[in-house]
Formats: structure tokens, C-alpha cells, sequence
């Protein structure tokens, strides 16, 4: 599951990318620099991993990790294909949420496509381009559910029913998400509007503008969604430190939660996602999985043999170890379980897969 970065040209989305992946993409003061997308493996900060770690004394301590898509600028007049806006609609049709970075920051050598700074026109903008896009969308679906609603097809007038609903509702300025379009249709149709978002507010050095935040977090607000203010030049330069330099650049920076921590959290929530374990000697492991994922899927995100082959899954809680110290302790109070197949996952569990191929 993967997180697309979407925003107007010259937000910052390409130094965020930076920032969160280390990577070298193009950050330019020309608008098309990023044209195809972008990918890379953020690493989600986990502190369970730390202590796993030190109570397995792990050569290795690997965490898991969220994908994020940086996708090129979208500009006004996209879904019409403006600013190769057909490609880059694509493109966010193809992940499963959207990061909406938004411009909050002055700085004359960056230029502004709007002219002035105005945080509500920006995400109006983007919403806008992608609401006219489902619309487009949703009135193709409905000129195909035309003949067979009309042979007397009983799901197909259902269909066709709802398509004119939303057709209706995306002409009124309403998102897909507002609309609480049926999960099946949305996996069907991919409407960008019906994608979870959250907000990204990019501040200079300073800090997040109270008003402009304010502005930001309303709009927000309204959709059920988080914002995260950060400042993508800072998170940039600290990710190219030394790792156990960081924590007193952002000290001296007077940062108090890291930017990045808190956007790679706030991915793993918005795509409705867990963390398990894997613990040893050799490496322990954070696996991300989507909530509600059972013990035989989870053992093929180690690898396909384990799913495969899978015997059964002896796991325990990662509380439970912290609390009693030791995996003898676990064993004595009968807080080891066997779990088969059908298990469902759980955020926590440290587990260990039998399996036979």
C-alpha cells in the first residue's frame, strides 16, 4: 500500500520526498522536474523495535516501512490535461491515499504559481482537479450502465441509480469520501476523491503561521482528516546528518516531535495499517500489514514458503513480554499461543511462523 504526495508545483513535495527517503530526487524550481513518479521506502519509527532489540540483543533491528509516490505538480485545468495532467491524475489513481502538501511558507526564489500565498486557494485547487476528474469518471460508468439497466438488469439499475447520485454530488463540489460511496464501487471506479487524505502544511524555519494553520486545519476538519505541519527544507538537511546527530539538531532547532515521524505515523493510520514483529538473535523486524490481515498472509509478507508451507503461529504480545521480562516468563503464565490460518493480526504480536514446504 503506498501513499501518493500530491500538491501544487514549487510546494515542496520533492524536498519532502527528499527529506523522507534521503533519496536524491530533483527538487527545481520548474514545475514538470518530477514526472514520473518517485518511489521509495520510508522507514515508520517504531520505539517497541528499540527495546525488542536489546532484550534479544539483535545484530540487527529493521523497521518496517511505508511507500511514498512523489507525483509531479498538478496545475489548474489538469483533468482536462493541462500540465501533462492526464499522466499525473494517473498516477494518483494508482496509490491508495494522498499526502496533500501544501504551501505555507514565503520565499521569494521559490516561485508561487498563485502569486500570493494562499493556503485554502492551493487545496482548493487540487480538490477541484480531482472532483472534475471522478465526475468524468462517474459519468463514463453511468453511459455504460445505460443498456443494461435498461434490458431489466436488477444490480445494473442499482448501479445506475447510485452512478447518478454521485454524478449529482460530484457537479455539487461533494467528494467522493463525503459521499460514502460503497466500498466495492470504490475499488471498482478508483475515485481520487474517495482516497483517505491528510494535509501536509511545508512552513519556513519559523513554524506554522497561526492563521494559515487555522485555515488549513478547518478545511480538515470538515473531511475527518489530520494535518501535520512540518518544514520540508529542515527535514531535508537533518535526514543527511549522522543518525545520533539529529535528535540535537532538532533540539536546537526547537523542534519537539519530528516532522517526518509524525507524517510516517500519520501514513500508517491513514492506510489502516499495523505493525508485527519478528525477533531473534540475527535481526528483530517490524512487517507492516493492513489491519484485519490473517496469520497465513502475514507470514507470506516474510516470505512466500512461509505461506506456503504454513504450519502454525506461536505468538505472544509485545506488552506482555516489556512487562514480565523474558520469553520464560511468557511461557510459565500461559501467554504463548498457538494461532492457525485464520488468525487475525494484531498490532504487536511477536510472532514466530512453523511452516514445511
Amino acid at each position: 500500500m503506498d501513499i501518493g504526495i500530491v500538491g501544487l508545483p514549487n510546494v515542496g513535495k520533492s524536498t519532502l520526498f527528499n527529506a523522507l527517503t534521503g533519496a536524491a530526487a530533483a527538487a527545481s524550481n520548474f514545475p514538470f522536474t518530477t514526472i514520473d513518479p518517485n518511489v521509495g521506502i520510508v522507514p515508520l519509527p517504531d520505539s517497541r523495535l528499540t527495546v525488542l532489540g536489546d532484550m534479544f540483543k539483535s545484530e540487527k533491528v529493521t523497521p518496517g516501512g511505508i511507500k511514498f509516490v512523489d507525483i509531479a505538480g498538478l496545475v489548474k485545468g489538469a483533468s482536462q490535461g493541462e500540465g501533462l495532467g492526464n499522466k499525473f491524475l494517473s498516477h494518483i489513481r494508482a496509490v491508495d491515499a494522498i499526502a496533500h502538501v501544501v504551501r505555507c511558507f514565503e520565499d521569494p526564489e521559490v516561485v508561487n504559481v498563485l502569486g500570493a500565498l494562499n493556503p485554502g486557494e492551493a487545496a482548493d485547487i487540487i480538490e477541484t482537479e480531482l472532483l472534475l476528474a471522478d465526475l468524468q469518471q462517474a459519468e463514463k460508468a453511468l453511459d455504460k450502465l445505460q443498456g443494461p439497466a435498461r434490458s431489466g438488469e436488477k444490480k445494473a439499475k442499482e448501479k445506475l441509480e447510485l452512478m447518478e447520485s454521485l454524478v449529482k454530488g460530484f457537479r455539487e463540489g461533494r467528494s467522493a469520501r463525503s459521499q460514502n460511496v460503497p466500498a466495492d464501487v470504490q475499488l471498482e471506479q478508483g475515485f481520487l476523491t474517495g482516497k483517505p487524505v491528510l494535509y501536509v502544511a511545508n512552513t519556513d524555519e519559523k513554524g506554522p503561521e497561526p492563521k494559515m494553520l487555522a485555515a488549513l486545519e478547518a478545511r480538515a476538519k470538515a473531511e475527518n482528516a489530520r494535518v501535520v505541519p512540518l518544514c520540508a527544507k529542515i527535514e531535508a538537511e537533518i535526514v543527511q546528518l549522522p543518525e545520533e546527530e539529529r535528535a540535537s539538531y532538532y533540539e536546537s532547532a526547537g523542534i519537539g516531535t519530528p516532522g517526518l515521524a509524525a507524517l510516517a505515523t500519520a501514513g500508517k493510520d491513514l492506510l489502516g495499517l499495523i505493525s508485527f514483529f519478528t525477533a531473534g538473535p540475527q535481526e528483530t523486524r517490524a512487517w507492516v500489514i493492513p489491519r484485519g490481515t490473517r496469520a497465513v498472509k502475514a507470514a507470506g509478507k516474510i516470505h512466500t514458503d512461509i505461506e506456503r508451507g504454513f504450519i502454525r503461529a506461536e505468538l505472544y504480545k509485545y506488552e506482555d513480554l516489556v512487562r514480565l521480562g523474558s520469553y520464560k516468563a511468557l511461557q510459565e503464565k500461559g501467554l504463548v499461543s498457538i494461532e492457525g490460518k485464520d488468525y487475525e493480526m494484531k498490532d504487536g504480536d511477536v510472532v514466530y511462523f512453523r511452516f514445511n514446504v
